[in-house]
């Protein structure tokens, strides 16, 4: 019985012979052409794109490679909130503008109340040779435990609350509720506890199993302070309210800055 030969060419071929070009795939065109033998990109680059030839993005700007880290966008309106709030602050008080009469009236009725003692240990907790060795504990633990650029950070904003408040007093020049001397704005107490108490729970925070512990602990020692100083008339309430929008906007940075320090540590990225 004769086999009949089966037709060179069909798919099932599996025969020795030289591939054959199927109509409408060209495997070689000019260079730079679309649908080139060369391997190309939709984009039309080629997939080992030096970055001196990277393409502009619909704006005209190169693109950037490695990405530069920045700061959180919620941190920026958080500061500049505060801060907002603090030039609101100080101009009612240069200007004598509207809210220093309802502010002078509850700093009057509010002082002398409660106990005395009570609120002079309270008021006592924003001195510096009580604030400062709390922090400076702080800072030391943190940097045996090789933290230290949040040390560092630390002591900064701690250096920068006279650079910051002692101008604002001379400027401002507000009278003591309860004495006819000047130099009251803002609470100098005030913004010592905040930041030195705050700055030592943010630096031992990571170390401590319950670490929203220590962040309270700093909130209610500054919020006693900050009592103690307006019930034995030391300060009026804006005095008050005006440090802790300042403390605070050293505070984000501070914590931003532990944030960055620690995220680079973990990572294995030395950190200077």
């Amino acid at each position: 019985m004769r086999e009949t030969p089966r037709p060179q060419g069909t798919a099932g071929d599996a025969g020795p012979g030289l591939p054959q070009c199927r109509p409408g795939r060209a495997l070689a065109h000019t260079t730079g052409a679309s649908g080139s033998g060369t391997p190309h990109r939709s984009d039309g680059r080629s997939p080992h794109t030096p970055r001196g030839a990277r393409q502009t993005d619909p704006t005209g700007h190169l693109g950037t490679i490695p990405p530069v880290p920045r700061w959180p966008v919620l941190l920026v309106y958080r500061v500049s909130a505060l801060l907002a709030l603090f030039a609101l602050v100080t101009w009612q008080v240069v200007a004598d503008g509207p809210l220093l009469g309802p502010d002078e009236r509850a700093g009057l009725a509010l002082a002398g109340r409660g106990s005395a003692r009570l609120s002079d240990f309270f008021a006592d907790l924003g001195n510096m040779q009580v604030a400062v060795p709390v922090l400076a504990c702080a800072v030391v633990f943190a940097w045996f435990r090789r933290d230290r650029r949040a040390a560092l950070c630390a002591v900064a904003v701690m250096a920068a609350v006279p650079v910051l408040v002692v101008p604002l007093k001379l400027w401002t020049d507000r009278q003591g509720p309860l004495t006819e001397a000047t130099g009251y704005y803002p609470s100098g107490h005030t913004a010592t506890a905040a930041v030195a108490y705050g700055a030592a729970a943010l630096l031992l925070a990571p170390y401590v199993r319950r670490s929203w512990m220590m962040l309270v602990a700093a909130v209610l020692m500054t919020a006693a302070t900050s009592i103690g100083l307006v019930l034995r008339g030391y300060h009026w309430p804006l005095d008050v309210f005006a440090s802790w929008c300042l403390s605070a906007v050293l505070l984000l940075v501070l914590r931003e800055v532990s944030f960055r320090s620690r995220r680079r540590s973990s990572s294995g990225t030395p950190s200077c």
